[in-house]
């Protein structure tokens, strides 16, 4: 116990634990835009194709992601490129993450024929955890 309470103490020190509570924040508020979009397309507009659902679903959720990640999770941590190479990192990470998504769902509710929210749990869960790492050492370190 002793060494988890200095753990989270050298987390906070260093401000990471702080960027984690504020990134899962605003992965929660993502994921809500993400599943408003993708269920609905899922469950009536590519009823026997899911997959065909997630670039839309995840265009939606990214674009609030930037402005969320970029203005809060990471506000005060490393620094800020106006010359467009960030923006090209973020969009490389999100790329990444777009993939996991559409092999999640491609296998889970396409290939398996699970139902369409399986998806979800691998795209909350593991998804950001890769997202998280990436954006905090390659894009906004």
């Amino acid at each position: 116990m002793r060494v988890i309470i200095h753990r989270i103490g050298e987390l906070q020190r260093s401000g990471m634990l702080g960027q984690l509570i504020r990134f899962g924040i605003a992965g929660v508020i993502s994921t809500i835009i993400y599943s408003a979009v993708y269920m609905p397309l899922a469950t009536w507009v590519f009823p026997n194709l899911a997959v065909a659902a997630v670039p839309f679903a995840f265009i939606v959720a990214v674009t609030a992601g930037f402005f969320l990640h970029s203005m809060w999770s990471f506000k005060g941590h490393g620094s800020r490129d106006n010359s467009g190479r960030q923006h090209a990192k973020f969009l490389i990470v999100q790329g990444f993450g777009l993939m996991l998504n559409a092999l999640f769902t491609w296998v889970l509710a396409d290939y398996l024929h699970y139902p369409d929210w399986v998806p979800l749990i691998p795209i909350v869960t593991i998804t950001p955890l890769a997202t998280f790492a990436f954006n905090r050492q390659w894009v906004f370190g």
